[in-house]
């Protein structure tokens, strides 16, 4: 079993909850596509394009799962709306899977070596902050020596605020002054971490993109003093995103994965939203796992991504 256990009943009750908006969208938009209709044909696949389209699945994620369609239409030469639902969960669970998106259940630290370094991007507002919060939570919760770096020393509200979450979640937090130099801020928290034996290091940066040269240079001086005191550091760069924001979204995925490599994905307030497809969308166009979703405010409500219990919820 994984650090954040097995997917149960109340972590299914949380997910089918906090998709509830992008579900009834989905739904009520599916019903109407196929209003009237016994088959699936080229108007069910038009109106079903619109559809996701409409969701923030994304055009050219769209049409790959309209392709997948049409191709099992084309084979079992009768395909009825009713089994359509069914058709769609396939799919989609399958383009996730081929997108590296794994059900997480049994993610846990790798054995070989410790601290486990994660560096954590993401503009501001996005719940970065947040993010990292209730991951470092449910890291000790789970029995992990856990520190946070506070390397987004471009904002006072933000070393405010991850020391208001490291005190909430009962774990260290390394900070310097305003305005100091993030890679000093990680050089020091991965010190600390090695020397006390930490499993866990999560390191907030700057979420700044209108400069994407000066993001860049700040990124790869973050990675380059934090291989002075681990070599394999990090283990992970997480990309969080705001997945209310639909489209946004997007755009900010493409601008992140073009100024540094993001191995992993957070997307964040997916309760507050009918824009939901929009997991499935950046998870196709930037082939990098989902790794956890946010859905709601209490500690436990970061989940693990479970790709097929996700679309299930989506399309149950």
């Amino acid at each position: 079993m994984g650090i954040f256990g097995l997917f149960n009943k109340k972590k299914k009750e949380t997910l089918d909850k906090g998709l509830e908006k992008t579900k009834e969208s989905v739904f009520s938009k599916l019903t109407r596509a196929v209003a009237g209709k016994s088959k699936v044909d080229d108007e069910v696949l038009d109106n079903l394009e619109e559809v996701l389209i409409t969701s923030d699945v994304g055009v050219d994620t769209t049409l790959k799962i309209i392709g997948r369609i049409e191709e099992r239409v084309a084979r079992d030469k009768y395909v009825s709306t009713s089994e359509l639902n069914d058709i769609l969960r396939e799919e989609i669970a399958a383009l996730l899977a081929e997108n590296n998106t794994d059900d997480n259940d049994s993610w846990d630290l790798p054995a070989d070596h410790k601290p486990y370094v994660i560096l954590v991007v993401g503009v501001n507002g996005v719940g970065k902050t947040t993010t990292i919060g209730k991951l470092a939570y449910q890291f000790k919760n789970a029995g992990k020596k856990v520190y946070l770096g506070a390397a987004d020393t471009f904002r006072a509200a933000a070393v405010e605020q991850i020391s208001i979450w490291g005190e909430r979640a009962g774990v260290p937090v390394i900070k310097q002054q305003m305005g100091s130099d993030p890679a000093s801020v990680a050089f020091d928290t991965l010190q600390s971490a090695k020397a006390n034996g930490a499993d866990v290091v999560i390191i907030d940066t700057a979420g700044r993109l209108h400069n994407k040269l000066g993001l860049m240079n700040e990124l790869k001086k973050i990675k380059d003093v934090m291989k002075k005191v681990l070599p394999e550091a990090p283990d992970e760069v997480m990309l969080v995103l705001d997945g209310s924001t639909g489209q946004n979204a997007f755009e900010q995925a493409k601008q992140f994965s073009a100024v540094t490599n993001i191995t992993s994905l957070a997307i964040t307030k997916l309760d507050g939203t009918a824009k939901g497809g929009v997991v499935i969308g950046i998870s196709d166009q930037l082939k990098v796992p989902v790794k956890y979703i946010g859905l709601g405010e209490q500690m436990e409500d970061l989940q693990l991504f479970n790709r097929k219990e996700f679309v299930d919820s989506l399309f149950a």
